[in-house]
């Protein structure tokens, strides 16, 4: 496994976007709203040749037409970035059969989250690709402007510096500052590949956590089984996302929180919550995982800002 990170190219105004379904089928009206809104945005945007399908139970096509579709999108040299139209489930059938070698030689944006989270880490892991935790053809990017956090997008792909605080929900839970490489994505997703040669290589991070629809309990039971599988020794700092849907009927609305300090407890790190990343009411922030990034949650502006560019931008267009 290579140490460098592979950042790959930026993405110029009107460079073609794949989209791809990679797990479970998509409403074919919110696709085409998705790719409506982005060609709204400027860019050339094309479905990939299953992007629309349905396949029994619930996938959008067989393993190896969904393996293709991917491989083909990362190998056209048309194609500057890949957008996901959705989660559900169906990407852990995808890990055996991902090319490793033709992504690495042909890096590009990959957008996604939820159940891609098996996907983003393990490309992360083994090819050092940058994951692009952010919005998604058929979710985010068919709400409008409402759906996706326009500025850590561009930023994110065009060679800026991400930066998000309160006003995208970030607040803190314990103070401090942390800096580290920024990594993660859907909690479920992380603990089903424990005890498998897929699991994360979360260790040692700044890490992202979010999820939706898990009560609090379940939540204490995925943060419990990340830390007896040593998943989070070394652990930089915790910023958790927007956590939609993740409270108890009758329970303390807090109780989410006091699960995540109870937890976290050990660990003498910052900790933040509700950062609009993954599954969000609005406003999806584009997260670069795989660069440096800086948490500092002091006073009443907390912050989470990128060191690194995420993308390599030409010489001539700095």
């Amino acid at each position: 496994m290579p140490d460098r990170i592979l950042k790959p190219p930026a993405v110029a105004p009107g460079g073609r976007i794949a989209v791809v379904s990679l797990a479970s089928s998509a409403r074919a009206d919110r696709i085409t709203r998705g790719m409506d809104f982005l060609r709204s945005l400027g860019y050339d945007v094309v479905a990939t040749e299953h992007a629309f399908g349905k396949y029994p139970p619930y996938f959008s096509a067989s393993v190896e037409d969904r393996l293709a579709d991917l491989h083909t999108a990362f190998a056209d040299p048309a194609v500057a970035a890949i957008i996901c139209t959705r989660g559900g489930y169906g990407s852990n059938y995808l890990l055996d059969g991902l090319d490793l070698d033709l992504i690495r030689s042909h890096p590009k944006p990959l957008f996604a989250y939820s159940d891609m989270t098996a996907i983003q880490t393990w490309l992360l892991d083994q090819t050092r690709l940058v994951a692009f935790h952010g919005p998604m053809a058929a979710a985010d990017f068919a709400l409008d402007k409402a759906g996706i956090h326009l500025e850590s997008l561009r930023a994110a792909i065009g060679g800026g510096l991400v930066r998000v605080g309160a006003g995208e929900g970030l607040r803190v839970l314990r103070p401090g500052t942390a800096r580290g490489t920024l990594y993660g994505g859907c909690l479920s997703l992380l603990t089903a590949s424990l005890a498998t040669r897929y699991a994360p290589s979360t260790e040692g991070k700044l890490l992202f956590l979010e999820d939706v629809g898990a009560k609090p309990y379940q939540i204490d039971r995925m943060l419990r089984q990340m830390i007896v599988a040593g998943k989070f020794e070394g652990a930089r700092g915790f910023i958790f996302g927007e956590m939609m849907e993740c409270g108890s009927r009758g329970a303390d609305p807090d109780l989410l929180q006091q699960v995540i300090l109870r937890l976290l407890e050990p660990f003498n790190v910052p900790i933040a919550l509700g950062l609009r990343s993954g599954h969000v009411s609005g406003g999806n922030v584009t997260l670069p995982f795989g660069t440096e990034a800086e948490l500092l949650l002091e006073g009443d502006q907390p912050l989470l800002h990128f060191l690194d560019r995420a993308v390599t931008v030409p010489r001539n267009a700095r």
